[in-house]
């Protein structure tokens, strides 16, 4: 409990100095620049205290949870060698990972709100929640698959820059082919889905898997896996406009 405690006591130290940039940034803008000082300055002051506190949470429960679970699940999976299960375990974790991401919801609401302004939509909420919700599985069903193609490149050991090159030459041709009011969406949408809840876990899938096959690298093999959640979702969201 007190290593915990001293731990989450430097986590809160170190979110302290990666904050630091921002806070002066913040602060000589306002005092030197604007020449005034925020009248609610004691709330801005408490906010900072909870983001320094809720981030170092956050961090300390990567470490304890997410990361430990993700990297023994995989590793047992690559034991029991059973690559079906392994590619199942890697579409559903990465479909419910990015379908719950908050990032990827808030981005899907105001794409939907966008959309109904223009014209492109039916009006009421019905014909928005029913785009938001079809962008939303789009984006999950593209991580997971983009999971399982990473789970394959990694048991086979290929070398990922050539799956990075050959999908972003199909992101470019497939660009001029989609409705000009879904690009800007489908570009963004490969930024949200690599959020706070599907970045830990998608990492701790490719380092424990590496970990655990013999003659690959962890550091060279184990990573990749969000490139691959970043890439494919411009993919699937472009197709989707496209069609939908």
């Amino acid at each position: 409990m007190l290593t915990n405690l001293a731990s989450l006591g430097r986590l809160i130290l170190a979110t302290l100095r990666d904050l630091a940039p921002i806070i002066l940034v913040v602060g000589f803008f306002e005092v030197v620049v604007l020449q005034q000082t925020p009248e609610n300055l004691g709330e801005i002051l408490a906010g900072l205290g909870l983001v320094m506190l809720g981030l170092a949470m956050f961090v300390q429960g990567l470490e304890m949870g997410l990361f430990p679970l993700g990297e023994a699940m995989a590793g047992a999976f690559a034991r029991k060698g059973s690559l079906g299960w392994l590619l199942a375990f890697a579409f559903a974790l990465g479909f419910g990972t990015t379908v719950a991401e908050p990032a990827l919801i808030a981005v899907a609401d105001e794409a939907a709100e966008a959309a109904a302004e223009a014209g492109l939509l039916a009006a009421g909420e019905p014909a928005m929640e029913g785009y938001a919700l079809g962008l939303r599985l789009t984006v999950a069903v593209s991580v997971g698959v983009a999971l399982m193609l990473g789970v394959v490149r990694i048991v086979k050991g290929w070398p990922i820059q050539y799956f990075i090159i050959a999908g972003y030459i199909l992101v470019v041709a497939l660009t001029p082919f989609a409705p000009d009011e879904i690009v800007g969406v489908a570009y963004d949408s490969g930024g949200v889905t690599t959020s706070t809840v599907t970045v830990p876990l998608v990492a701790a899938l490719g380092v424990g898997l590496a970990s655990v096959i013999r003659g690959r690298n962890p550091l060279i093999d184990g990573f990749g896996l969000i490139a691959f959640a970043s890439l494919t979702p411009i993919i699937f969201v472009l197709v989707y406009g496209m069609t939908v």
